[in-house]
């Protein structure tokens, strides 16, 4: 009856130790206020920024390793030191709109000490030029975005609605 006992404790024992933790997932870690922005229209050939805003809902700090995107007409950076328990942190998308039409463009987030990588996306239509402007012309109040560092409400999907802010940067060859 020893033996048995004592062969159980150790089993016990080195299960306990060969047992390789649960993986973490986003979902321990970080809450996105939202997980798609939706630009609405934009001007062809205006970059557009969106950000996305990530809170720590862990215990300790959280880091963003990566915030990449999934084509070259994305710029992406994130905020690279450790964000505090319950305090947050954002992802800023800059997206080349370059072609006019309809997009929808992700970025491919990674925690440290996550597995998990998360998606989030931004969609919208860039116009020429001069659809952009007919539509402006016709609609001035209709949502769109807006030059260098206006804020402006956009729909968020996956989520409530919330006021992001959008910018464009004009840039000129020389």
């Amino acid at each position: 009856m020893k033996k048995l006992f004592f062969s159980a404790v150790v089993f016990a024992i080195t299960s306990s130790v060969f047992a390789q933790p649960q993986a973490k997932k986003v979902t321990d870690v970080a809450k996105f206020d939202n997980e798609t922005i939706d630009f609405g229209k934009i001007k062809q050939s205006i970059p557009t920024k969106g950000t996305f805003t990530v809170t720590n809902i862990s215990t300790s700090p959280l880091i963003i390793e990566q915030a990449n995107p999934t084509c070259g007409c994305t710029i992406s950076d994130y905020t690279k030191e450790p964000i505090a328990p319950g305090k947050t942190g954002v992802i800023n998308a800059t997206y080349n709109a370059a072609n006019a039409g309809h997009f929808e463009k992700h970025l491919t987030v990674k925690f440290a000490g996550v597995d998990e990588m998360k998606s989030i996306t931004f969609t919208g239509d860039v116009l020429t030029a001069d659809e952009f402007d007919k539509l402006k012309a016709a609609t001035p109040a209709a949502s769109t975005a807006t030059p260098a560092a206006a804020a402006t409400p956009v729909k968020v999907k996956k989520s409530k609605t919330k006021k992001v802010k959008i910018t464009t940067t004009t840039t000129t060859a020389s």
